[in-house]
């Protein structure tokens, strides 16, 4: 039984969970909220040297990071694969993870903080300036560019992989946290197509139940 720490509301960890259910890995979340004092467990520093979630264990074998984990549940389950087999759409698929990542410190993390993190945990106001900065550039500059891209039922190949694992993951936060994607330059394909497919359709469900939680904090 591999351990998920974390919680499917983090982009990472949803991305680590997802990989997990397309590939019919047994799983148990353990959840792990490094934002609320004391949530950590105390062996945390271990499984997790950066302090960020996710971290996985299989046994005695601990890894953190959204990508090495995703990387390591390739190796250790190959089939059904989340990563395409022809070397251009490999390297495709790799650089849209890569985006995705940069789609959450510009967008996804910024925000969530603002309108969450800090008034909900922190009891920090909302800084409106910084969320109207995020909306203003940010957003139009890197949904513009999934917008661009998003031409078909997936992103790389004809086929559900690592790309739109990682860039739907951000966007369902997105969501979650209040921002429409109908009102921005992403017209939302990713995530109504994710919607209908079976294979996909694991990566909203879990975090519903997690967003139900932390909106009664």
């Amino acid at each position: 039984m591999l351990n998920i720490y974390g919680v499917p509301i983090s982009v990472h960890t949803r991305k680590a969970i997802v990989v997990a259910i397309a590939k019919n890995l047994p799983h148990e979340v353990i959840p792990v909220v490094p934002v609320v004092p004391g949530n950590p467990p105390p062996n945390w520093q271990q499984l997790s040297p950066t302090g960020k979630i996710p971290a996985l264990a299989d046994r005695d074998f601990v890894v953190s990071d959204s990508a090495a984990i995703c990387a390591y549940l390739e190796r250790l389950q190959p089939e059904p694969s989340v990563y395409p087999k022809a070397p251009q759409a490999y390297a495709q698929a790799l650089s849209l993870e890569q985006y995705a990542g940069s789609l959450f410190r510009e967008v996804v993390h910024p925000l969530f903080h603002e309108v969450f993190v800090h008034p909900k945990i922190h009891n920090i106001p909302t800084d409106q300036d910084k969320v109207n900065a995020v909306l203003s550039k940010a957003v139009p500059e890197m949904f513009g560019y999934l917008d661009g891209i998003a031409k078909q039922d997936y992103l790389v190949a004809s086929s559900f992989s690592i790309a739109d694992i990682s860039i739907v993951s951000n966007l369902v936060t997105y969501q979650y946290i209040g921002f429409d994607l109908e009102l921005t330059l992403f017209h939302g394909h990713l995530i109504v197509k994710s919607r209908r497919s079976p294979r996909c359709r694991n990566i909203t469900y879990p975090s519903r139940r997690i967003q139900r939680n932390f909106a009664n904090r």
